[in-house]
Formats: structure tokens, C-alpha cells, sequence
């Protein structure tokens, strides 16, 4: 809900408090229009004759309001036609109720109407409680609205949507407020990058989080902005790291538990050495910072020899998980730097391509579990930590399930670390199996090479950063993966120098790794991409959704038994969560490289998914 005046004004916010649904327009003219200095105080405004508002909000940052009659639309019922209130201001009335405090986070699934964290609840299960759109009427989605990004960046982000309002990253400097019902733009938030940023693999943003009225996103140049959810204004700004000429950037949706915002560094491919940090969520200020490449008399530096731990790597770029009775938080870490030329960097190089559990208050490190010890093939263990409860060997168990990169699919018990299954989930030839903690035994002769060397998976990985889902309906555990990929892994000698790449070799392979190409080259004996339902107590293959093309889409499954996913080709698709059986797509056009969401907006249930460079909404006849 959002809120709008009654009997409002012209001088200022004064009047009755009416709840109206945001799905009713708000129109609004020139007279008695009231001064938007009311709604964001300390800001000068800067009005332009197109319908738009300009708020100086100091250095690196402007903030775009709609207001003006280009956005006039129908008034709501009741509302008094004398008085036009700006949406800005009714957004910031708004968020005089219904605060999101920590309480509603950690119940977030409770709410399934809204969509208030990166990965929908701090489980990170990718489901939602929602049924309206069913397996009987799934068939009859339409298209709602579309919202057209300015960029042609990758439009990788997860939007928020929280009590009628849908927040969204904008690449590669934007926070954009939006009417979920229409796709109507409130505010945008600009946030000026210098020329030169240095992120590995696009311009990039994947999300913010919320805390109270407050949104909180990360920026290219490694920054850490908190703006007024209502407004748009900027509250404050930290800068995460200093010297990001070095590589660092944050790409991150950070996660906010207990006050603290939490996010970590990219840059792996640029020999940084990665960290997650906790801020003060009312002021900014650091609270605690783990690095994932230990240091001197840090546990796990033992794992490095020579100076390798200092352009060690170990990104942060994917959002975390968090289990609040234990109060840890859980967050999977990046490559070892250089990539493909091991050498240098001997050891098992903690905690690279490891899991990491941490006190959520305080940071420190209660246990981590390495995937891939001694990566050599860029295999980051950055995909989203899925915490599930069930029953294990006919106990209670608090369980993590993990489809990593690697190509092997991993069940660990959340509490302690404990290694519990581990089984491949696609094709893979460079480990003969897991040991009993879970440690992979490595086939000789599989790494990279100066002539190359043909090894499964290949780099992007058997699945990667695009997030899994749990339906605790039907029991499956599912995730996108690329069957049969493989890469020929080349390594070479490279120095390291501070702000450049630092890879010391490359893959080769007929699939793209990141970006969708026109025509297809490539045949299903290079790989092809799917949609798999596992048992998550066995890793076992259920069913499969086989595509032409790979995917990089995340998934999303509901109360419904429907389960939501894309391809590159910019498939969008529906199938039946029990049997993977396709029960209705649309094309799109552009690459679908993010996850989409559910949310209702009054009595309609809406889909969300970015494809191309624009983001899509689809609903059931009204």
C-alpha cells in the first residue's frame, strides 16, 4: 500500500491519512502542486519542463522525481480534485508505516505479497507462498508491463518489491523506485561513477536491500549508498574501499541482519584480496571485516606460500544466506588469483571457492568448507547457500544444499560444517570422486596447460551464480545447469600489476560464457543448457527441462507447483515443479541472465523477470 492526502495542503503535508492501493493511478497538475522541499528536506530541487525533478544530493550523487503532468494519469476514488499531490511525497508519507524492521525480515515468507531480500527470505529458497497463477490457469499469462532500462548493460538484477513499491538496480549507476501495477517510475537515484571503474566481467549491479525506510545498494566504484526508500535521497555514503583502482567493486545486493549491512568485494580476476564487511546501517560505519584471504597469524594462511595471499582473490559476489536462531550468516567466496595458472600460488588456498559461516555480529569465522581446494579452473563457489530443514537419516537436520560450480552437488549440515553428501550433477572429469570429508580426489593431468587441456565442466561451470530454488511442496531441489560443457584450459606466465587483469591463462571453448551470440555455432555434443530437479537427500536426477541454448537464469518456484525459468535465447517459462512438464513460455528477445520474483499488488499476483535490458511483469486476466 502506499499513501495519499486527503484534503492536503498546498503548503504543506497536513490533512487525513488514506490507504488506497498503488495500483490506483495518482494524477496530479500544475495547481496547488505541493513544494517537493516538504517531502526531502536538506536538498535543493532542481525542476526541468518535461515532468521531472532533479535533487542535489551532494557528491556522486542526484536523484531523478516524477512529478509534472507528462506523468498525469486518472485520480483515485475519493481523492479531492482541487489538490494534486507529488508521488513522491505520498511515498514519503508512506513510509511513516510499515517499516521493514529486522522481525519482518526474518519472517519475510510470511508476507509472500512482497519480495524483501536479494534471495526473497534469508533461506534463500527461491519460493514463494503465493498460488494464484496455478497449473489450471498458468496458460492464460499476459504481459503487464514493461520498464526499459537506459543502459545496455546486463540487466542482471533482482528487484525488491516491499508494501506496494518495486526497487530495482539499474545498470550501472541506478536505483529506480516503480509502481509494481504499471511499471511507473517514482524516483531514480544516479549515483556518478568516475571514468574508469574496474569491474571483471560487466557493469554490473544485482540488487539492494532494506532496512526501516532505508534502501542500501553498492556501486561499480566500490562505494556503499543508503537512500530514503521514500524519496530517493541519499542518507549517506561510505566508501568501501579506497584504492578500487586496484579492481575492487561491489556487485553485490548486500543483506541486512541486525542493523548491519553486509557485503563483500568483487575483483577476483584483478588479484585483489577479498573481504566481507559489516556496516552500521543508521551511520555507516564499519563494523567488522573477515577477509577470505587470511593473513599473517589468521587461521587458513598457512594455506598460501610465499606472497601469493596478497593478490589471493577471493570475491565476494553473490548474496549470503542467514540462519537467525544461529545467528550465522553464510556466504560462498570466489577464485584464487591468477585464475588458470596455479603455479604460483601453491596450497589449498583458503578460502577460495569455500563456504563460510560467521557469527553475524561480531564476523568471526565459526566454520568454512572448501569445495574446490587449489582451484584451477575458476571454478568460484559463489551460488547461493539454500538452508532447508529436514530430516537426515531420520533426525532433525539444519541442512545447506549446495549445486556448485565444480559439477558436484554438496548437502552440509548449516550448524557445523559437516561434509554429509556429495554427488555430480552433470558431466565431470577432473576428480575421481569425494573423500569422507567431502575433499575432491583430483585426476592428474586435468588442469590447465600451455598446449591446453580438455576438461568438463568448463569454466562458467555444471551450474554458477544464477540462484537455485527448494519447494517445500514438492520436496526438489532445483537448479539451472550446463550439461556436457566443457572449456580447453590454457595457462601461461603473468605477472601481477595492480588495476589489471591477473588471469595467467584463458579457456576456450565453442559455448560463450556470458553473452547470448546471434546464431548458434555449436551442437549439443559441446553442451546444452537445462533445468534439473534433484532429491535433495540423495542428489539424484528427478526430472529435466532440456534447452537448446544454455541458461543463466535463476529459478523461482511457488505454493502452485509452477516453477519459473528462462534461457539465453530469451525463452521465459513456466513448467509443472513435479514434473518438469512446459506449460507456458513467451519470447522475450533478449538474454535472461537474473531471477525472477512473484508479488500481488491488491488481489493480482505478478511475475517479474529481466530479459534483454528491460524488465517484464505478467499477470492473469483481470
Amino acid at each position: 500500500m502506499v499513501l495519499a492526502l486527503e484534503h492536503a495542503q498546498a503548503g504543506g503535508l497536513s490533512g487525513q491519512i488514506r490507504r488506497i492501493p498503488s495500483s490506483v493511478a495518482l494524477g496530479y497538475g500544475h495547481e496547488d502542486q505541493q513544494s517537493l522541499a516538504d517531502a526531502t528536506p536538506d536538498g535543493p530541487v532542481y525542476r526541468d519542463a518535461g515532468g521531472t525533478d532533479t535533487l542535489d544530493n551532494g557528491p556522486h550523487g542526484s536523484t531523478i522525481l516524477a512529478t509534472g503532468p507528462s506523468l498525469a494519469r486518472p485520480r483515485a476514488v475519493g481523492y479531492p480534485s482541487a489538490v494534486r499531490v507529488p508521488i513522491v511525497a505520498i511515498l514519503a508519507v508512506g513510509g511513516l508505516l510499515g517499516q521493514v524492521d529486522q522481525q519482518r525480515l526474518e519472517l519475510a515468507g510470511s508476507e509472500p505479497q512482497n519480495w524483501l531480500t536479494y534471495n526473497g527470505t534469508y533461506f534463500s529458497q527461491h519460493y514463494s507462498q503465493l498460488d494464484g497463477i496455478d497449473l489450471s490457469n498458468v496458460v492464460d499469462l499476459e504481459l503487464r508491463w514493461v520498464y526499459q532500462a537506459e543502459s545496455t548493460d546486463k540487466f542482471q538484477a533482482t528487484p525488491l518489491v516491499v508494501d506496494g513499491v518495486m526497487y530495482v538496480t539499474e545498470p550501472p549507476d541506478k536505483l529506480v523506485a516503480l509502481d509494481p501495477a504499471s511499471g511507473r517510475e517514482f524516483w531514480v537515484y544516479h549515483h556518478e561513477l568516475p571514468e574508469r571503474i574496474y569491474p571483471c566481467c560487466g557493469r554490473v549491479n544485482r540488487g539492494a536491500a532494506i532496512l526501516g525506510d532505508t534502501l542500501y545498494w553498492g556501486t561499480l566504484d566500490a562505494k556503499l549508498v543508503a537512500v530514503d526508500a521514500a524519496t530517493g535521497r541519499k542518507v549517506w555514503e561510505t566508501t568501501v574501499v579506497e584504492d578500487y583502482e586496484r579492481g575492487y567493486a561491489l556487485t553485490v545486493a548486500p543483506l541486512v541482519v541486525n542493523g548491519k549491512v553486509i557485503v563483500g568485494t568483487a575483483g577476483g580476476e584483478f588479484g585483489i584480496r577479498g573481504y566481507l564487511a559489516a556496516y552500521d546501517a543508521a551511520t555507516g560505519e564499519e563494523a567488522w571485516r573477515f577477509y577470505t584471504i587470511p593473513g599473517p597469524g589468521e587461521p587458513g594462511h598457512e594455506t598460501w606460500e610465499n606472497d601469493a595471499w596478497k593478490t589471493g582473490g577471493g570475491s565476494i559476489w553473490l548474496t549470503g544466506s542467514y540462519d537467525p536462531e544461529l545467528n550465522l550468516t553464510y556466504w560462498g567466496v570466489g577464485n584464487p588469483a591468477p585464475d588458470w595458472n596455479p603455479d604460483v600460488r601453491p596450497g589449498d588456498n583458503l578460502y577460495t571457492d569455500s563456504v563460510v559461516a560467521l557469527d553475524a555480529d561480531t564476523g568471526k569465522l565459526k566454520w568454512h568448507f572448501q569445495f574446490t581446494p587449489h582451484d584451477e579452473w575458476d571454478w568460484d563457489a559463489v551460488q547461493i547457500p539454500v538452508l532447508v530443514d529436514l530430516d537426515w537419516d531420520g533426525v532433525p537436520r539444519k541442512l545447506m544444499l549446495w549445486g556448485n560450480r565444480n559439477g558436484f552437488y554438496y548437502v552440509l549440515d548449516r550448524e557445523t560444517g559437516e561434509f554429509l553428501l556429495g554427488r555430480p550433477f552433470v558431466k565431470q572429469t577432473w576428480a575421481a570422486g569425494l573423500d569422507e570429508n567431502g575433499r575432491p580426489v583430483k585426476i592428474p593431468g586435468r588442469g590447465p596447460s600451455r598446449e591446453g587441456t580438455k576438461t568438463w565442466p568448463g569454466v562458467q561451470g555444471g551450474t554458477n551464480w544464477y540462484a537455485p530454488s527448494f519447494s517445500p511442496s514438492t520436496g526438489h531441489f532445483y537448479l539451472s545447469v550446463w550439461e556436457g560443457y566443457y572449456s580447453i584450459y590454457y595457462k601461461w606466465d603473468q605477472d601481477y600489476e595492480p588495476g589489471m587483469r591477473y588471469l595467467g591463462g584463458s579457456p576456450r571453448g565453442p559455448v560463450s560464457s556470458t553473452r547470448r551470440t546471434r546464431f548458434m555455432t555449436y551442437t549439443e555434443e559441446d553442451g546444452y543448457g537445462a533445468v534439473r530437479a534433484l532429491n535433495p537427500l540423495t542428489g539424484k536426477v528427478v526430472w529435466e527441462f532440456a534447452m537448446t541454448d544454455v541458461t543463466d537464469s535463476g529459478l523461482l518456484s511457488t505454493a502452485s507447483d509452477i516453477l519459473f525459468s528462462g534461457s539465453r535465447e530469451g525463452h521465459f517459462y513456466a513448467l509443472d515443479a513435479r514434473t518438469g512438464e512446459l506449460l507456458w513460455q513467451r519470447y522475450l528477445g533478449g538474454q535472461i541472465a537474473a531471477s525472477p520474483i512473484t508479488y500481488k499488488v491488491g488481489e493480482i499476483q505478478y511475475v517479474t523477470v529481466a530479459s534483454g535490458h528491460a524488465l517484464f511483469a505478467f499477470a492473469l486476466p483481470e
